[in-house]
């Protein structure tokens, strides 16, 4: 793969936010000694590099009552050596999706000689577990796990721990392009090859995000999206003094960690999730507030930005789904600590506007996870250890 080269990095305490860089060339060619000249405006990571990395990273794929064909492409989309991990939430009372998701993985995974793990988010087995590692955040009032993707996601973390995984990362189960999905878990490897810090995220752009109605339309940018960046840079550019741009993915569904940087994270429920993500950050590391974690503040945490070349193709939900996925979104930047009163009344202006929130109504303050660190990991695993096989689709 080639990548183009960084060339631009803004500072904000311990944190290096790179700008965006684009995918050049998907395939680069068989290893060869790369000319002086292009390294200094391309990356060209190896497929050995890439491979490497790929073997020591698990894929979290949340799912909710998603289309079975959708998917059955998204996962015959992902490296062959990553470790898959499937967090459902579907129903199983009036028709058994889960079964059907479970069947559809293990006949995936038997004809491609491939390992996979899928658990159900309602799993006693993993409420238990989790009440007995003292993580009561994750619960709701009857004893199980709360809904929400940021909760399927968490799970999906502790699993790729359990595993001994050093890189997690994240792809929603709504992709219609199987050759998209594979892209992005290219660009996590490359991003991760040219990390100098072991706390380090990279975030995916969509090249282009098509529209189908009645005819394709190539749209640059999802409407969420714009509205986020925009005010996530505004709260950078108050804190600095200098006007920036620098953050173009706020809500990016497909990103990773490396597994040292999702243990110290904070993550907020729903649709707040990823941009939570890049507040807690801030928030932690800025060096405006206390650190958060001082040996991750020394190495300092690195977040890369890179465009696809696939483009991400996915349903078109109306603007009902905007205005639900607009309010939490926007909420976690509102309720930072780094956010000024003109900003949050700019906020709650937007999302009158937009007819997220009504203009005497309260802005509804996100729901937050501790980190996993607080975890008692050793307790969960323990627990965890004689049933983890049951989450295997096929049998040791």
């Amino acid at each position: 793969m080639r990548i183009e080269s960084l060339r631009y990095t803004e500072r904000f305490g311990s944190v290096r936010i790179n700008d965006l860089q684009k995918v050049l060339e998907l395939d680069s060619g068989r290893k060869s000694e790369t000319p002086r000249k292009e390294e200094i405006a391309v990356h060209k990571i190896e497929d050995e590099v890439i491979k490497d990395i790929e073997g020591k990273m698990a894929i979290v794929i949340p799912i909710k009552d998603e289309k079975l064909k959708l998917f059955e492409g998204v996962i015959s989309g992902i490296p062959h050596d990553c470790l898959i991990i499937v967090v459902s939430n579907s129903q199983r009372k009036r028709m058994d999706r889960f079964r059907m998701e479970r069947d559809t993985l293990a006949q995936f995974c038997r004809f491609t000689q491939r390992q996979a793990l899928i658990v159900h988010q309602k799993d006693p087995q993993l409420a238990q577990g989790l009440a007995q590692a003292g993580y009561a955040d994750m619960l709701d009032k009857k004893g199980v796990v709360r809904n929400g993707k940021s909760e399927g996601m968490v799970l999906g973390i502790l699993l790729a721990m359990l595993n001994k995984k050093e890189y997690v990362a994240f792809i929603d189960s709504d992709n219609y392009i199987p050759g998209a999905v594979w892209e992005y878990v290219k660009i996590y490897a490359a991003g991760f090859s040219l990390a100098q810090s072991p706390y380090a995220m990279v975030r995916v752009l969509w090249h282009y995000k098509p529209k189908i109605s009645p005819e394709m339309y190539f749209r640059k940018w999802g409407r969420v999206s714009e509205i986020t960046n925009r005010y996530i840079n505004a709260l950078l550019s108050d804190k600095t003094g200098f006007e920036t741009e620098i953050i173009k993915t706020a809500n990016a569904g497909e990103h990773a960690m490396t597994m040292k940087l999702a243990e110290i994270l904070p993550y907020a429920s729903g649709f707040a999730v990823e941009p939570q993500e890049l507040i807690s950050i801030f928030e932690g590391f800025g060096g405006i507030l206390p650190t958060a974690n001082q040996a991750a503040a020394k190495h300092g945490i690195e977040i890369f930005q890179i465009e696809t070349r696939n483009p991400h193709l996915h349903e078109e939900r109306g603007g009902m789904h905007l205005r639900r996925m607009i309010l939490p979104v926007l909420s976690v930047i509102h309720y930072s600590a780094l956010c000024n009163s003109e900003i949050k009344q700019q906020i709650s202006e937007k999302l009158i506007e937009q007819r997220a929130l009504q203009p005497e109504g309260e802005m509804p303050s996100p729901y937050l996870i501790s980190p996993l660190k607080t975890v008692d990991i050793q307790g969960f695993t323990s627990f965890m250890k004689e049933h983890l096989p049951t989450y295997s689709v096929l049998e040791e």
